[in-house]
């Protein structure tokens, strides 16, 4: 059974058992400060786990994109190493919201795997909870008793918390879980002895396929376990392993949702790829990373999450570049080669995941820039590795460490060019540094969450900020403080609000709450998967009293004046450049908006005034805001709503539309309810943030006219000073040639001094143990033509050292020069000489080894570097 039928099978199954079948959510997380990338199939569907949400359907099943690279499930290290570790993988998936339990569970995974999928039932084993007496709980015999109806009891197999208690986190959620191991090693083996004793044990032959978790505890921030009053159900099958299970092979990487790539890889590179799975075998790794790596990496672009150097951008480049250097190193591909992996794998996942294909061009952009970045950071890499000192044929950890943080050159390859030329790498150094940096990062993030405390055990929250910007007699639904970086924050959250919460773009609402008499503070409004909190500077003394509630309002509609204007920069922008424009992120706030959007070259000034004018005639026309609030997906399809890539919808939608032939978007956001309020749109900046992605900045109504107010004073003043001219830009375009001549006058007067100075130093030259040897210190405000000067003096002499101290006021450079006969003959190095120079200028530099500088700020150090120059040479 090939990948795809064994997906749709599924689906099949849980259908026919009155599950609805959902859509994956997006891989990367918006409205969770738990997580960056979604990382199990359980994700989507916290709201209904917490109690903070109550789902509408009870059984739902799917299969979830996930992604698993960093913090508790760290699995980077590991892929491509072994048969079954991944960065991104499928999640299939069962979910029951207080509907069935562990019977029905048990008994739909056996009927499936055994029945539907036709796996051998000998090959079968059974974990369950075997309890905790730190925890006071015993053995799950509930569950084990609903399993000996189908499997034999021996087969049964009693793990501790480690293995068999799941946990959504520190706090929340959690409950025994029953995992389904299966054995594939082959017949002959497996007559000999059982698996009982492979479970759990790593082995790549018995692994877990199905993991059912029985969720019905919830962890409260002291530790202790609460019941909770629904019971749950949350299960999770690798797909990966399913098909490798299906399919009869003895690694996931066998199967077809990885081998035709891999042999596109053999094809491209002509390198055998053998199956062997350790580590001498580093071509076979170095495939198996980029058949990984390049899923994770697409569909997180794919689903709006760029590289870049923070949060999880970050975690996507540190993928990229890892995949980048395994082709570098062990494959010899030079060149960018993963985005041309792109447009395969989209038509791979085409049915299931269609956003990959919709943007196949762009993703592969992304990615083909990224890893010309790289290529290029490898090469100074390689170049900096050079100029590094070994003492002892040993790089020490904190160079080791400064080429991977600063030149994001991998640790490993670092040690690779060492063996190979006969060195070693101060691991144990590297390690330190790399631990130092890690606790500076977790003392910046550190967050200790403390549990809501319930005040009214009520899930709903309305929110009425799009028609009211104030309401009365709300109740206050539960509180909590959340301690960060040792302050603390205080939440609320209300049963009625017209605060808008944070989300697709928006900032968040401020503004005051009146609970009884007392007056308080809204700083932020965030959400937490679908619940809207309130930040506020204190708790009530009384939760129970009724709250008012005020949002600044001069604050929102200066807010919905720019998210207005990002719909009709949007549409403006598709109208100028094309339709693949497309929106990769936005910020909206009081005092300007930001918009990113994907375009492959810089505007040009012509189509940055089009777009413009199109925006402020938009505005001028005073179109009416024409709001769907809740209409089916469909409906908001049919009529054209642009839908944005990486956002999780719901089956109804809310539409906003601005004239249906210009501008149709799904939206969450405030917006004004006619385009004229806006009054004015000033587009102020237009610039590149990522390959493929550029940026807009831009003002809107008060600050617009702010700007232009600035613009005209500034312009006022610069005709001032020319006397008012008739013709300004004449006037400035004339000065501006006349200083061109001026410069080149000065230039040739600088070369003349030059050429004299050069005349008096040849005059200075000493022969030191066979060397032609020049220093001096000397006053000299272009660095440019004192290096001109010293490769002259260099030329004139041969045989010879030059060092010269610059002066040009308060900075010092040094600069040394060394004929290149010499660096063969006598092992001569400028850039290590003048980095042990340096210091003596308070500075520091480096180089080739022909030619090097340092700056510094203590000229009292230059005689004391020539000193040592000379000692060096005697």
């Amino acid at each position: 059974m090939d990948a795809k039928k064994i997906r749709s099978t599924f689906f099949e199954y849980f259908e026919r058992k009155g599950h609805k079948i959902v859509p994956s959510a997006p891989i990367v997380l918006k409205n969770d400060p738990t997580l960056m990338f979604t990382n199990a199939g359980m994700v989507q569907f916290k709201d209904y786990f917490l109690g903070t949400k109550v789902p509408k359907i009870r059984r739902i099943a799917d299969t979830q994109k996930c992604l698993r690279v960093s913090g508790k499930h760290n699995d980077l290290e590991e892929v491509g190493r072994d048969s079954y570790h991944h960065t991104m993988f499928e999640m299939l998936g069962n979910w029951s919201f207080g509907d069935y339990f562990k019977e029905e569970a048990i008994e739909y995974a056996w009927d499936l795997l055994t029945n539907v999928y036709g796996i051998s039932k000998d090959r079968l084993y059974i974990t369950v909870f075997g309890g905790d007496a730190n925890e006071g709980l015993g053995r799950d015999d509930e569950a084990a008793d609903f399993w000996k109806k189908w499997v034999d009891e021996d087969k049964i197999l009693y793990f501790g918390k480690k293995d068999n208690f799941w946990e959504m986190g520190d706090t929340g959620p959690c409950g025994p879980c029953s995992e389904i191991h299966v054995d594939l090693r082959p017949e002959d083996v497996r007559t000999q002895s059982g698996a009982h004793d492979l479970v759990n044990m790593d082995d790549p032959l018995v692994v877990e396929i199905w993991n059912l978790v029985f969720i019905q505890f919830n962890r409260k921030s002291d530790g202790s376990l609460e019941e909770l009053p629904e019971k749950h159900i949350d299960t999770g099958m690798g797909f990966e392993r399913l098909a490798m299970t299906m399919q009869a092979k003895a690694a996931n990487y066998d199967t077809d949702i990885f081998s035709p790539f891999i042999d596109a890889i053999v094809k491209k590179t002509g390198i055998t790829y053998t199956g062997m799975y350790d580590d001498s075998s580093k071509t076979d790794i170095a495939m198996r990373v980029l058949v990984d790596h390049i899923r994770a990496v697409s569909f997180t672009i794919a689903d709006g999450e760029l590289p870049s150097n923070t949060g999880a951008g970050y975690v996507i480049r540190r993928i990229l570049r890892r995949a980048v250097r395994y082709y570098y190193s062990f494959l010899n591909i030079k060149e960018p080669y993963l985005h041309t992996m792109v447009e395969p794998l989209s038509k791979a996942f085409a049915d299931v995941f269609p956003e990959l294909e919709a943007q196949v061009g762009f993703v592969s952009k992304v990615i083909l820039e990224e890893e010309k970045s790289f290529l290029n950071t490898l090469a100074a890499g390689l170049k900096r590795l050079e100029l590094i000192q070994r003492k002892d044929g040993v790089i020490a950890g904190d160079d080791a460490f400064e080429l991977y943080d600063t030149y994001g050159f991998p640790i490993d390859l670092t040690e690779l060019i060492a063996s190979e030329a006969g060195e070693k790498v101060d691991l144990l150094g590297f390690n330190k540094a790399l631990e130092e940096q890690k606790e500076r990062g977790r003392k910046d993030a550190k967050r200790e969450t403390g549990d809501w405390s319930i005040v009214h055990n009520e899930t709903d929250v309305e929110f009425v900020g799009y028609d009211n910007l104030q309401s009365k007699g709300s109740k206050i639904l539960r509180t909590r403080t959340v301690k960060v970086k040792d302050k603390d924050q205080f939440h609320l959250v209300l049963d009625k609000t017209p605060f808008y919460a944070e989300g697709g773009g928006q900032v968040g609402d401020t503004g005051h709450l009146l609970v009884g008499e007392e007056k308080i503070k809204v700083i932020n409004t965030k959400k937490e998967n679908d619940l809207i909190i309130h930040f506020v500077d204190r708790l009530p003394a009384n939760l129970n009293d009724t709250v008012d509630s005020f949002v600044s309002v001069k604050k929102r509609r200066l807010t919905e004046n720019n998210h207005t204007a990002t719909h009709l920069l949007h549409a403006a922008l598709r109208t100028v450049l094309g339709s693949h424009v497309q929106q990769k992120g936005s910020l909206v706030k009081d005092d300007y908006l930001r918009f990113d959007f994907s375009h492959f070259q810089k505007m040009t000034d012509e189509e940055i005034e089009k777009v413009e004018t199109i925006v402020n005639q938009k505005i001028r026309e005073n179109i009416s805001l024409s709001e769907h609030r809740s209409i089916p997906i469909q409906d908001a399809k049919d009529a054209g709503a642009m839908m944005l890539f990486g956002e999780k919808y719901g089956d109804y939608v809310r539409m906003i539309t601005f004239d249906s032939d210009y501008s149709n978007e799904l939206c969450g956001g405030c917006h004004v309810s006619a385009t004229g309020k806006i009054g004015y749109f000033r587009l102020k900046s237009e610039s590149a943030i990522a390959a493929g992605v550029r940026r807009i900045e831009a003002l809107t109504a008060d600050a617009a006219e702010t700007l232009i107010n600035e613009e005209r004073n500034e312009l006022a003043s610069i005709k001032s000073l020319f006397k008012n001219p008739k013709n300004t830009t004449k006037v400035i375009a004339d000065l501006q040639e006349e200083n061109k001549k001026l410069l080149k006058q000065l230039e040739s007067f600088k070369l003349l001094a030059a050429s004299t100075m050069q005349k008096e130093l040849s005059a200075q030259f000493e022969e030191i143990n066979g060397f032609n040897v020049l220093t001096a210190e000397i006053e000299m405000e272009d660095a440019k033509i004192a290096k001109t000067l010293i490769t002259n003096l260099e030329k004139s002499k041969g045989n010879a050292v030059i060092l010269l101290g610059v002066k040009s006021g308060p900075k010092v450079q040094l600069m040394l020069q060394i004929s290149k006969d010499l660096i063969a003959s006598k092992g001569l190095h400028a850039g290590n000489i003048i980095r042990d120079l340096a210091k003596h200028i308070n500075g520091g530099g480096g180089g080739q080894d022909f030619f090097a500088s340092a700056g510094g700020s203590d000229a009292n150090g230059i005689s004391k570097a020539i000193e040592e120059l000379k000692a060096k040479l005697s």
